[in-house]
């Protein structure tokens, strides 16, 4: 009898036959292959594909200004400040000056209380009035003993007396006339102590000894100061807001290249796209050593009619220290620019500077004379090279031969 069939099972794993690999492995090995296909063939393509062209950037030599510069920082201040203090000490009684008020010589801008130096006045001129009784009161009394020595003079002549009442009388007399010496020598001595009281009065009275404007104030009514050591500063006032300096430091390698009218330029942060110009007026000789870096004050005066400059403010000065105008110019670029397949000549051959030059598509060597120079050009003040000619200053791998900063600098009217 035929044994039934049994039902197939659908979920049953179907088996691969002996000696094949699994549909899914079959699969990854085959993308592994077509990797390592591709990556080989870009591999090549990369090894044995021409070079690219490599195009130059080029920029023009002109005629124009060539402004070598130094730059420092500084700060802002009035050209003459004036420190009003006092002599004397005490309690300010009453203040009439403040921040940003307008004062002329002589007005009167704080009172420190006068009672105790008045008081002193007082004593000094009552001392001088009792000198002053006491000198008329010695001039009596020595306008008697003279009469009296000459009494004893005409006595002693006639044989009325003796001489030692004589020599009395007149020892008195010169004791006495002494005595109105000195008198008049305590009373210069008052008179003198009286005007020093009056001068010590006189000085509490704080008052401004120029016109100006008072740009600080350190005291506050009922405020007690004290002069006994050091004098210390009220006020301090500016003369003319309208005249400025920037005290700027500049470094010890920098400094010999400065002088007295260069011309300079600055800015502020409070208006940092308004240029303010001045000139040097003074290079001073005296360092200063700040963490053992040695700059020196270089002083710049600009003009300030519109008030926009305040004391205190933080300048960054451009001193230019040579111009110029029309002076044969390459960009600095050119100067340092050397191509990648020329070699480097050994640097003590020859001091002479080279820029390249484009002529049939290849760079050619010029040899000139480099001069002055600043941020943007140099001058040539030797060499082949003239006004309108094109040098390189960089090369590209498969871009065109002119950057957007070349057209940039040829289209600029400033450089």
């Amino acid at each position: 009898m035929d044994t039934p069939a049994e039902p197939l099972d659908a979920t049953a794993p179907s088996k691969a036959p002996r000696g094949r690999l699994p549909r899914w492995r079959s699969r990854i090995w085959v993308g592994i292959a077509a990797a390592v296909l591709i990556a080989t063939a870009i591999g090549l393509w990369r090894w044995f594909r021409p070079p690219e062209p490599i195009t130059y950037v080029t920029a023009q030599v002109t005629r124009g200004a060539v402004e070598p510069y130094v730059t420092a920082s500084g700060s802002v201040n009035p050209v003459v400040t004036i420190q009003v203090g006092t002599y004397v000490s005490g309690v300010i009684q009453a203040l009439y000056c403040d921040y940003n008020t307008r004062v002329k010589a002589g007005q009167l801008c704080a009172r420190i209380d006068p009672r105790p130096y008045q008081v002193v006045v007082d004593q000094d001129r009552a001392a001088l009035s009792a000198a002053r009784a006491q000198l008329i009161k010695d001039e009596a009394s020595l306008t008697y003993v003279r009469a009296a020595s000459e009494r004893q003079s005409r006595l002693l002549v006639v044989h009325l007396t003796s001489q030692d009442a004589a020599d009395a009388a007149r020892s008195t007399y010169e004791q006495m006339r002494a005595q109105t010496d000195l008198d008049r020598a305590t009373i210069a001595e008052h008179e003198a102590n009286l005007r020093a009281a009056e001068v010590n009065l006189g000085y509490t009275r704080i008052t401004s000894p120029v016109d100006g404007i008072v740009v600080t104030r350190n005291i506050t009514q009922g405020q007690t100061v004290a002069a006994s050591f050091q004098t210390p500063t009220l006020f301090l006032i500016a003369t003319d807001l309208t005249q400025m300096q920037v005290d700027a430091n500049v470094s010890e390698s920098d400094i010999g290249q400065i002088k007295a009218g260069d011309t300079a330029t600055f800015t502020v942060e409070a208006f940092p796209s308004h240029l303010f110009r001045g000139r040097v007026t003074q290079v001073r000789q005296s360092p200063q050593t700040i963490q053992n870096v040695v700059t020196y004050d270089v002083v710049v005066s600009a003009q300030n009619q519109q008030l926009l400059l305040k004391p205190g403010m933080t300048a960054d000065v451009r001193i230019v220290t040579a111009e110029l105008r029309a002076a044969l110019r390459v960009p600095v670029e050119a100067l340092r620019y050397w191509p990648a397949s020329v070699p480097k000549p050994n640097p003590d051959q020859s001091a002479a500077q080279t820029v390249w030059t484009l002529k049939d598509g290849r760079p050619i060597e010029v040899r000139v004379g480099a001069g002055l120079s600043d941020d943007l050009y140099a001058q040539i003040t030797s060499g082949a090279l003239r006004a309108g000619e094109w040098v390189i200053v960089g090369e590209r791998s498969g871009e065109s031969a002119q950057s957007p900063a070349a057209a940039a600098r040829r289209r600029s009217p400033f450089l």
